[in-house]
């Protein structure tokens, strides 16, 4: 007879391969990549994953500009390890290691396949792990077969929130990982088995992805509640079981502190963003997003495979299981179902911050508690007719609601319909009355066929579906391909950090073109984009996406002479790139003394010029500049062109918040009294300013003279040696985000960057300033004091392993524990 081990991990492998089947059909029927031309690369996942991964690539290869610590990449010098912590922390993630750099897009790929694989094989081991065998004391008990565990494991793996919405944000998937591993670890938590194991299965779920852990725990509490709810121990036992588990989940937490502190305080001082309120879906297209091939950003995706829903459905009239489990088990389905709709409810989910798109993430949590309802109406047998023929009203009822909803079509209906079809046959063929072993194989296997094979059509065509849905509702970026070849090249051979930036330019692939293609710009787009740097940037004149939190590269000369960037790629559409140089200042330089206290105004081009210490602009005349000088406009908020007398027009694209205009170069003024026209009409808030570029170059040679006579660049800091006799404060080209601090204090702050003040007597010689992200030393405190209460933990286990007597185990362990489960008997097809 196989073992239990070996059975569990028949059903893992099982249910890991129709998951990795049914995504690659699908995405290979929608020719996307990797098996055809189309982007898979659409929002977040070109525009923030896939430029993270390179990162990752570069620091797992000992390339890229920073650590852990500090990114000198993004932003002119941004921290790192929060952005570690939400996008990069995930066991997967390191797997990019082993693909070349261009290829990071088939790495992202593999990446997300493989998290979709193993959340399908931790739910069939899960499944198993929960099955409560009496053949002791209930002679004939059933026991569901593994293959039928690895169905509803994929199921789970496959549910519409996995296709649709997690396969282009990867990182939620851990979640999806995370859910049946916490549920598996309150198993070991009712048992009283496994307690240093359970707390680090914990820490590596909230470290791979706190904010989809955090729900997944929530349901697996609701999952061990209603486990203790059914429980026959007395209520002091149930109340240890609750008790041991808080202890378990609070210490993985604090072993995964060093982590999640640093998260936490990175969005703490991030830039708002948006600011969203909750509005619930209505119910006719929550049903209709639980049918196949529907897609809608704004409503929860709930579909699952026809056997599970039929199967969780069936569950209320499934009489062979008793009626506490029954009311219990769907009961949980249906609150959490009713909790996506309700706003209180809604804001617990989401760690009481309502989401900025995609607004039920927690979906997956409900996709998990119907497989496990699903698979406890096979507890006590294959379901009868009557709660196949309760199950199947239910769903039909389903489908005749769902049919009024918006996403619903035609196709979703028919696979709808097929799948429930296949799904009803498979669950009456497997119940044949067949004395013969033989026999009995043949209708097994034809349930299998039945079951994967309308899981498989349904769940193929629902992401290949989704995979053009995206492509028509969401930007989208292309894969790796020779323009990325030929403008990382570029950079590449152009870098001179530290003595310089070069920046990927305004022309941009995505929003974190440092981080895709190399150099050390001024884009960055992340959850954790630092207020300083967007209300800095935004004061000298920068644009931006994704309400500010999306800082663009701003093409500007006074501005790169500030941050020392002395290349910068221009790129035309569809051309190629091209490189410009310029002579700038070192990265720390020396402002002189003053009284007053500089503080930024209106006017982004009086900005720049207090930022850079010199008047460059010459004030325009009665809005035209004089022949010769170079005329940029501000203009944030209009979105259409604007030109320079006969010039080529430039396009501005601003619609404040979400998008803002950039400060822009119209050209050369080759005459006096050329005008800024528009292509529609004018906007009233527009600015015209004249820049003198020999003013720049003197502003320019002064700052070189005064500044740093050598720079040093660590992944935590900076070091720089200043000219003898240097006074009033020295200023580091980097956004003075919180972190920063130089000679054992916090930094100070000079109009957003870094300062240091200097001795008035000239006796300062040097500057050097470190960066460590808030909450990394307490984080660091309490993973510490974690770690020492887990050695005890796991030195009191063994002492009390060696005190006690080994003997059988019987149905119910000491302290309430759930007996150990037996493989099934059930043949395999």
């Amino acid at each position: 007879m196989p073992t239990l081990e070996s059975v569990r991990g028949r059903a893992a492998a099982f249910a890991a391969l129709i998951t990795v089947t049914a995504v690659c059909a699908g995405d290979a029927a929608a020719r996307s990549f990797p098996f055809g031309s189309g982007t898979r690369s659409v929002n977040d996942l070109g525009n923030q994953f896939v430029p993270f991964h390179a990162k990752l690539w570069d620091l797992l290869h000992g390339r890229g500009d920073g650590g852990l610590l500090l990114n000198w990449q993004s932003g002119y010098g941004t921290a790192f390890l929060p952005d570690l912590g939400t996008y990069l922390t995930s066991p997967f993630a390191l797997l990019v290691a082993l693909f070349p750099r261009d290829r990071i897009d088939l790495a992202v790929y593999v990446i997300t396949v493989l998290k979709m694989a193993a959340a399908g094989a931790a739910m069939a081991w899960l499944l198993l792990a929960s099955v409560r065998e009496r053949r002791d004391s209930e002679p004939g008990q059933f026991a569901a077969p593994w293959w039928a565990a690895g169905v509803l494991g994929a199921t789970y793996a496959l549910c519409g929130w996995s296709v649709v919405e997690a396969s282009y944000n990867p990182m939620w998937l851990d979640g999806l990982i995370g859910l049946p591993l916490l549920c598996l670890v309150g198993e070991w938590v009712r048992a009283g088995r496994r307690p240093v194991l359970g707390p680090l299965v914990v820490a590596l779920v909230w470290v791979a992805n706190f904010y989809t852990a955090y729900m997944a725990t929530l349901g697996a509490v609701l999952v061990l509640c209603v486990q203790l709810l059914l429980a026959r121990e007395p209520v002091r036992a149930r109340l240890r079981v609750l008790l041991r588990g808080a202890a378990t989940v609070l210490l993985g937490i604090g072993l995964a502190a060093p982590v999640l502190l640093p998260v936490v305080m990175g969005t703490r001082h991030a830039y708002p963003g948006w600011r969203t309120e909750f509005e619930r879906a209505p119910w006719s297209e929550v049903f209709a997003r639980a049918l196949p091939a529907t897609y809608d950003f704004f409503t929860p995706a709930v579909f699952l495979g026809g056997g599970a829903l039929l199967l969780a459905a069936a569950l209320p009239f499934n009489r062979a299981v008793p009626g506490r489990e029954r009311l219990a088990w769907a009961g949980l389905a249906g609150a959490v179902a009713l909790s996506l709709q309700w706003g209180p409810t809604h804001l617990v989910w989401h760690a009481f911050a309502t989401p900025n798109g995609s607004p039920f993430r927690q979906t997956f949590v409900l996709s998990g508690l119907l497989v496990i309802a699903a698979w406890r109406c096979l507890a006590y047998g294959w379901p009868g007719r009557r709660a196949l023929l309760g199950g199947t009203g239910a769903l039909v009822a389903l489908g005749l609601v769902a049919a009024t909803g918006a996403p619903t079509g035609r196709r979703a209906l028919a696979l709808f319909a097929c799948g429930l079809v296949a799904a009803v046959a498979a669950l009456l063929v497997i119940r044949l009355p067949e004395a013969a072993r033989a026999p009995r194989r043949r209708y097994a296997a034809v349930a299998v066929l039945l079951l994967v094979g309308g899981l498989v059509g349904q769940a193929a065509a629902t992401t290949a579906y989704a995979d053009r849905a995206r492509l028509k509702r969401l930007d989208h970026y292309p894969t790796w391909d020779a323009a990325h070849d030929r403008r990382a090249a570029a950079v590449a051979d152009a870098d001179g950090w530290p003595r310089y930036r070069t920046d990927p330019g305004r022309t941009q692939i995505t929003a974190n073109d440092p981080l895709l293609l190399g150099g050390q710009g001024a884009s960055y787009y992340s959850s954790h984009t630092p207020e300083v740097l967007t209300r800095t940037l935004g004061a000298l004149g920068a644009g931006w996406t994704s309400n500010g939190r999306a800082v663009q590269s701003l093409d500007n000369p006074v501005v790169d002479a500030v941050f020392a960037v002395g290349a910068r790629l221009r790129t035309e559409e569809g051309g190629s790139p091209e490189l410009s140089r310029a002579d700038v200042p070192p990265l720390v330089t020396v402002r002189p003394p003053t009284n007053a206290r500089p503080q930024y105004g209106g006017s982004p081009f009086r900005n720049q010029e207090l930022l850079l210490g010199s008047r460059v602009y010459s004030s325009p005349v009665a809005g035209a500049c004089p022949a010769g000088r170079e005329v940029f406009l501000w203009a944030p908020h209009h979105y259409g062109t604007a030109r320079l007398g006969d010039a080529p027009p430039v396009m501005l694209r601003g619609d404040e918040p979400r998008w803002r205009a950039a400060v822009t170069s119209l050209g050369i003024a080759e005459r006096a009294g050329e005008r800024v026209t528009f292509d529609r009409e004018a906007p009233s808030a527009r600015t015209v300013a004249c820049l003198d570029r020999s003013r720049l170059a003197a502003a320019v040679d002064r700052m070189k003279q005064t500044g740093a006579v050598s720079v040093r660049v660590t992944d935590d800091g900076v070091r720089a040696q200043l000219p003898p006799g240097s006074t009033g404060t020295a200023v580091v080209a980097a956004p003075r985000i919180a972190g920063w601090s130089c000679a054992g204090r916090p930094a100070d702050s000079y109009l957003g960057l870094v300062a240091v003040p200097l001795d008035p007597d000239g006796s300062t010689t040097s500057v050097d300033c470190s960066f460590r992200p808030p909450g990394l030393r307490s984080g660091a405190a309490a993973g510490g004091v974690s770690l020492l209460v887990l050695l005890g933990v796991a030195a009191l286990s063994v002492w009390r392993r060696r005190r006690e007597r080994p003997g059988p185990r019987g149905l119910l362990a000491p302290g309430g524990a759930a007996p150990e489960l037996l493989p099934s008997v059930e043949p395999a097809p």
